[in-house]
């Protein structure tokens, strides 16, 4: 069976499209990076993390990738808490800009291949406005340079708004020199106490967008595959982006696919550093596993906009626990009947040079139908779990990188994996050689999704951290259910039947199952009955 096709949701049409691989099956991702002035918060973890699975994801299927992702060390924000201080600009920018890959390093987010810095880029964004003003596209006044909007006649294409409304619309205090007022600033000419570099214009430092253009077409090329960031970065900023590198190089699209990430919102705000509503990376490294940060981020589809709040980390905080716990099961379950080999790993293609079978990766590892005879009737149900679950989990990733429901694929095999392990508790004989073979085809379906993606704790911290804490939280839950039904047993006893099926009726509306039988009252949760 080949993989899903993948498709993505383009902010540019606003469609989800078929992703037409380039020719070399080498991926090229540009991420709009953080303005380092301030620490790390979770609403910059959330892209950095997306970025990262969906790099996973497209090694998987075959494809080398290449993600750049920058840092905008020159900025208002960061020369204004440098000068307030007392420090000097690209010092905290630097500080900064280390503080934030060590706070996603904890996190378990690989590095990009490539972290460009605008400080360090200065003469490739020079020169990429020379041209633009060469061309005609954009006018010195008094040292600054200014991109004129009106020289690029699909200005608005991404964001879906018309220059005239946008002008129309204008509501910030117009720069008299400018020829319009949706005109922005490439190069900004230099004031006192601000850092500064030489130019043809005289000394300054660049605008905020012409630096991912600059940047972006160095180490990527024209025609990137992927653009990210968040959707507060549609406009002004992508929009600018596409003028200038679409003037630039006079052969559109700069970017295949746009795909832009909802935001992270505390109420009804939007978490930001200038708002000062943020919970920092480190804050909550302190309190949580950063297994469970990177599951409630991944548990909500990227384009959707995440609430944080306390109430909902615990709510993930127990979906986790059920996952982590399982996948502590499994492995256990695994070790006891003996580990398997994990075989050898699927080497990623060399350069440019595609794959031989693209989504190999992400095939079942097991034919049910071959083990069939083999199987008694809860071995073909495990067996077929463990067969579907990797269909799955590329259909739901193949869909514009649903990871929820990717992640709700592994609930399920995680399900299966406790329904396989009792029912082998109560047969109470061995495996045959078909349930061998099925028990050691969960292992590898297990790593490539919550292993592969760190949403569970490594092997040897699972007993200890997550599943101790899912069992203990289990014990408790059963301790307290055992109570409940001794007061049902004395309701009965007193004739009292409505007490009685009152707890019985709200025990199953919390999904727990119970019996009256001769030996006594028994009790399971409904998605083990």
């Amino acid at each position: 069976m080949m993989s899903q096709p993948i498709r993505v949701y383009n902010t540019l049409t606003r469609t989800k499209e078929r992703f037409e691989p380039p020719a070399d099956h080498h991926v090229r991702i540009y991420a709009c990076g953080v303005t380092p002035y301030a620490e790390a918060h979770i609403g910059h973890a959330r892209p950095a993390l997306i970025w990262s699975v969906i790099r996973k994801y497209l090694e998987a299927r075959g494809y080398r990738v290449t993600l750049v992702q920058n840092f905008t060390d020159v900025d208002d924000k960061i020369i204004d808490r440098a000068r307030a201080e007392g420090e000097e600009p690209l010092r905290l920018a630097a500080r900064f800009s280390q503080q934030y890959l060590d706070a996603m390093r904890r996190l378990g987010i690989e590095d990009a291949d490539r972290y460009p810095r605008v400080s360090e880029h200065i003469p490739d964004i020079v020169e990429m406005i020379e041209t633009l003003v060469e061309k005609g596209f954009a006018y010195v006044v008094d040292g600054d340079v200014f991109y004129d909007v009106t020289r690029f006649p699909e200005y608005g294409k991404l964001s879906g708004q018309r220059l005239d409304e946008l002008m129309a619309g204008t509501r910030f205090e117009a720069d008299e020199r400018k020829r319009n007022p949706m005109d922005f600033a490439l190069w900004k000419a230099a004031k006192p106490g601000e850092p500064a570099w030489d130019s043809p214009w005289g000394p300054g430092r660049p605008g905020w967008h012409i630096e991912c253009s600059a940047m972006s077409l160095k180490y990527l090329g024209n025609h990137i595959d992927f653009h990210g960031g968040g959707l507060d970065l549609v406009f002004p900023h992508h929009e600018n982006e596409i003028a200038q590198s679409e003037a630039y190089t006079g052969r559109p699209p700069f970017v295949r696919y746009w795909v832009h990430n909802g935001l992270i919102k505390m109420g009804a705000e939007k978490m930001s550093k200038s708002l000062g509503n943020v919970v920092s990376v480190e804050a909550l490294l302190e309190r949580h596993p950063a297994e469970l940060i990177r599951f409630y981020l991944l548990n909500t589809h990227y384009r959707s906009p995440l609430e944080f709040s306390d109430g909902a980390f615990e709510d993930a905080r127990r979906g986790w626990r059920r996952l982590a716990t399982a996948v502590a099961e499994l492995r256990r379950f695994m070790a006891e009947h003996g580990l398997p080999r994990s075989g050898a790993e699927e080497q990623a293609p060399a350069d440019d040079e595609p794959a031989a079978d693209p989504g190999a990766a992400l095939r079942s590892p097991i034919d049910p139908d071959a083990l069939a005879p083999q199987l008694d009737e809860a071995g073909r149900l495990f067996a077929e779990a463990v067969a579907e679950t990797p269909a799955r989990f590329d259909a739901a990733m193949a869909d514009d990188f649903n990871t929820a429901l990717a992640i709700a694929a592994l609930f399920d095999l995680a399900r299966a994996v406790n329904g396989y392990r009792q029912h082998l508790a109560r047969r109470g004989r061995g495996e045959t050689e078909g349930e061998a073979a099925v028990r050691r085809g969960a292992g590898p379906v297990s790593r490539r999704g919550g292993g592969e993606w760190r949403v569970v704790p490594p092997p040897e911290e699972a007993a200890g951290r997550a599943a101790a804490a899912g069992a203990a939280d289990e014990r408790l839950v059963a301790a307290l259910i055992e109570l409940v039904l001794e007061v049902r047993q004395e309701a009965r006893a007193a004739k009292n039947w409505a007490v009685a099926d009152r707890i019985r009726a709200r025990l199953q509306e919390l999904g727990v199952v119970i019996e009256d039988t001769p030996e006594g009252t028994r009790w399971k949760k409904a998605e083990d009955a």
